[in-house]
C-alpha cells in the first residue's frame, strides 16, 4: 500500500493539521517507508512460531504480597477532624 500526495492532504485536512506542500511530500514518503516495512514484516512467515508475550524471554522475580508496615488506621483516624464509622467526612463542595 503506498499513498498518493492527495491521500496525505486529506488525512492531514480530516486531522485538522496544517501541512504546505513540502511537508506533504516529505510525509509521503515516511508514510510510505513505514507502509512499506509493514508489508515486508507481513510477508514473513510466522506460522511455527507461539506467541510471546515479550521480545525477551523474561520472567519477574516475585515477592509474596505480604504488609509490611503496620495498621495504623485507628492512630490516623484519631487526628482526623470528622470520621464517621471509620471513613473520613469531608465538606461538600459541589451541589
Amino acid at each position: 500500500m503506498s499513498l498518493s500526495l492527495d491521500d496525505v492532504k486529506r488525512i492531514a485536512r480530516l486531522a485538522r493539521v496544517g501541512v504546505s506542500e513540502a511537508e506533504a511530500a516529505h510525509y509521503q514518503e515516511q508514510l510510505n517507508n513505514i507502509f512499506g516495512l509493514i508489508a515486508e514484516m507481513q510477508s514473513v512467515d510466522t506460522s511455527g512460531v507461539a506467541p510471546m508475550a515479550h521480545a525477551q524471554d523474561l520472567s519477574q522475580r516475585l515477592r509474596d504480597d505480604v504488609a509490611r508496615e503496620p495498621n495504623q488506621r485507628d492512630k490516623f483516624q484519631s487526628i482526623a477532624p470528622a470520621v464517621e464509622a471509620g471513613l473520613y467526612l469531608v465538606p461538600k463542595v459541589i451541589e
